[in-house]
């Protein structure tokens, strides 16, 4: 089997779309731990994979994007961590077609580094590094540090994932629109975190989560001469906001949401696939765009 780098050299790769939104469609609370699942209701997870697959995905992403000890500890799970993702892996691979791949979600832990909060690196590497064991053990194809938005906490996680597993490493920061440009939350441009991120290893850079599929395609044309590596794109589906019955909708259809696709792929974007908000029926609607 051709691996998901090589395919990417040859068209476009088609991720998933929001596991978050299928999990809380299929009756997950809110305020929960999403990875508890993979214990508690495997065919909940199985079945979200199966149906992304489905839908055209050439790859899906494990459900383990809070899955480090760290971000665990406020469930009481930490000690779990390394079986978690272990399962979050094996979990998606029970599913795989064959030619399909499996990419192991590495999200951030919820604390700050120092000086702004009080984790030290070491503390950090460690959790990223039990973290992307198991996904490798489970059978992860890739690692994907996503909706990253602290350059140095990305910087600490590829050197762990990378330090820990054999298995090449993507990276995408999580940026908002301002006025004067892209940034993420600590103010990281686009330029230093694709310099800093390259420079370390990445196998692949992009952007995830937080803009909709019409800023992300803007956004894609700024990226896309910052590197010569893989470029990912995962937008959401326009912007969120709670319904009359307390639900979060977000503002993007599927047919206004897919408009802006062929612009990312314009831009340069070698994988796609969508975030928050986006389910199977976007998906499918991308890979008819991508397939043509």
């Amino acid at each position: 089997m051709s691996d998901i780098l090589s395919l990417a050299g040859k068209r476009i790769v088609l991720l998933d779309g929001g596991l978050g939104t299928e999990l809380f469609r299929r009756g997950f609370p809110q305020g929960g731990c999403p990875e508890s699942w993979n214990f508690e209701r495997p065919d909940i997870v199985k079945e979200i994979h199966a149906s992304y697959f489905e839908a055209g995905s050439d790859a899906v992403l494990t459900n383990s994007l809070g899955g480090s000890s760290i971000k665990l500890s406020c469930f009481g799970l930490s000690s779990r961590a390394y079986e978690i993702n272990r399962k979050a892996a094996e979990l998606a691979a029970s599913v795989r077609p064959a030619g399909r791949f499996i990419g192991g979600s590495m999200g951030p832990v919820g604390k700050f580094l120092k000086p702004q909060g009080d984790l030290d690196e070491a503390e950090l590497e460690a959790a990223y590094a039990e973290q992307a064991r198991g996904l490798h053990d489970g059978g992860a194809d890739f690692l994907l540090l996503e909706t990253q938005y602290d350059l140095r906490e990305a910087l600490s996680a590829l050197k762990a994932a990378r330090r820990s597993t054999p298995l090449p490493v993507f990276a995408t920061m999580t940026f908002d629109r301002k006025p004067r440009g892209f940034f993420t939350i600590m103010g990281n441009t686009p330029e230093a975190c694709f310099r800093d991120l390259a420079a370390a290893g990445a196998a692949g850079l992009g952007a995830n989560c937080s803009l909709g599929s019409q800023d992300m395609a803007a956004l894609t044309g700024v990226l896309r001469p910052l590197t010569a590596l893989p470029l990912i794109v995962q937008a959401n589906a326009g912007r969120p906001s709670l319904s009359p019955e307390g639900k979060v909708v977000y503002s993007q259809n599927v047919s206004d949401y897919v408009r802006f696709v062929p612009e990312m792929i314009k831009n340069g974007a070698n994988i796609i696939g969508g975030c928050c908000g986006t389910n199977p029926d976007y998906i499918r609607a991308m890979a008819k765009l991508v397939r043509s």
